[in-house]
């Protein structure tokens, strides 16, 4: 027997695999489609070992599928059961694709990877197609260079289903920064369905209990998840330890996906700096960065959202593996003049220039004196486009018949 609801289900899959820069994305958009319709609800599929560590308003949940890491070598493997890869992804699909049976989104949005990791989201898709459900990939700004790009979504045959199954392509930025797909043979078809929406504005949690680690202005230090983010930690110790405080304190924010042993002799390093501080993880990094007067990180989406949403000036140290992807953005947005950038090093790292660099940092311009308007807008645009799209299939949906 067919039911009817009043009430809108957006289903987002986010795989997760490395880093915490999905995840947050995804939580981001979530949360503004609550706030901007009262009778949303929006569940989050993630692979993601810290999701629970997150808050998420009312009318957001998540389903955590089981866990895969992405190795360096670019190797899939689970995270934590004894199982092999072939059967954890297998328990992947399984569950997302139960889950979008029973939930019944009146829009499915997928984070990044078209297909899902190794295809996982694919037969999800074709069912959420069949039904008329509208099905929508989400880019980031930069995705890597098109020499990668290109052989990576020919590999996995990425296009047929841009072309036939997806009804949008939203990226997460401005064509000023990227065009994602540049360089790439993308049909007619597909180029029509693309969207730019802008960065996705970010704003500080009232609910928090804020960390004071000084009585005066810090320099926030981040690495993101933490799992490539060794050498920038070491340079920026290096400086407290070689000259002594660049004017201001260091927060330093490892990340929780750091190894434990790097962790562990970064912590004692800090421990014997009168201004240095470190920590592993806060769920509200946006709070801290509103407090810091400047901001050092590596260049990853939210990050570079964050340095934007609160108007701080920023040192980005790209990283170059396994992705361009930082280095990319970090030099366009360094051209357009919203951030200074330095290389990442290869080899010894040049101390004295990252002390200058730290004294520099907190009378550096602000993103906001070269931001073009609408920049920051992403979050309006989703909800914009969203709303056409959920409308569009009518606000009483059948369910079960």
């Amino acid at each position: 027997m067919a039911m009817s609801r009043d009430h809108t289900r957006v289903l987002i899959y986010s795989h997760d695999t490395f880093g915490l820069g999905h995840l947050r994305r995804c939580r981001a958009i979530a949360h503004h489609l609550v706030e901007s319709r009262p009778n949303a609800s929006v569940l989050i599929l993630s692979g993601s070992p810290i999701i629970g560590s997150f808050d998420f308003r009312s009318r957001v949940d998540f389903v955590r599928i089981p866990g895969i890491i992405k190795l360096r070598n670019g190797d899939y493997v689970p995270l934590n059961l004894h199982i092999n890869t072939d059967d954890t992804l297998a328990m992947r699909a399984s569950i997302i694709e139960h889950t979008a049976d029973i939930f019944d989104p009146d829009l499915f949005l997928v984070d990044k990877e078209p297909l899902g990791l190794r295809g996982e989201v694919r037969s999800t898709l074709e069912m959420l197609h069949a039904r008329g459900t509208p099905t929508v990939l989400g880019l980031r700004d930069v995705m890597d260079e098109p020499a990668s790009l290109a052989p990576e979504w020919e590999r996995k045959n990425v296009m047929p289903a841009l072309e036939q199954i997806y009804d949008q392509i939203w990226v997460y930025g401005t064509r000023d920064i990227c065009d994602p797909l540049h360089g790439l043979a993308i049909p007619r078809k597909v180029r029509q369905k693309i969207n730019y929406t802008g960065y996705l504005r970010r704003s500080i949690t009232t609910a928090w209990n804020p960390i004071d680690p000084f009585d005066r202005p810090f320099i926030l230090v981040t690495t993101g998840g933490g799992g490539d983010g060794e050498v920038l930690v070491d340079w920026v110790l290096r400086v407290y330890e070689d000259h002594g405080s660049p004017g201001h304190p260091a927060l330093i924010v490892t990340g929780p996906f750091m190894q434990s042993e790097l962790q562990a002799d970064f912590a004692q390093r800090a421990a014997d700096l009168p201004d240095v501080e470190l920590i592993t993880f806060d769920a509200h990094l946006e709070n801290l960065m509103d407090r810091a007067v400047g901001v050092v990180a590596m260049g990853g989406y939210n990050t570079f959202c964050e340095i934007l949403s609160f108007d701080k000036p920023a040192l980005l140290v790209p990283r170059v593996e396994p992705r361009l992807e930082q280095m990319i953005r970090a030099s366009r947005a360094e051209e357009l003049g919203l951030v200074r950038m330095l290389p990442m090093p290869s080899g010894d790292p040049d101390v004295p220039r990252m002390a200058q660099a730290l004294a520099d940092l907190p009378s550096a311009a602000r993103p906001s004196d070269a931001m073009p308007p609408q920049f920051l807008d992403g979050l309006h645009a989703i909800d914009r486009l969203a709303a056409g799209l959920i409308d569009q299939v009518g606000p009483v949906r059948a369910v079960g018949t």
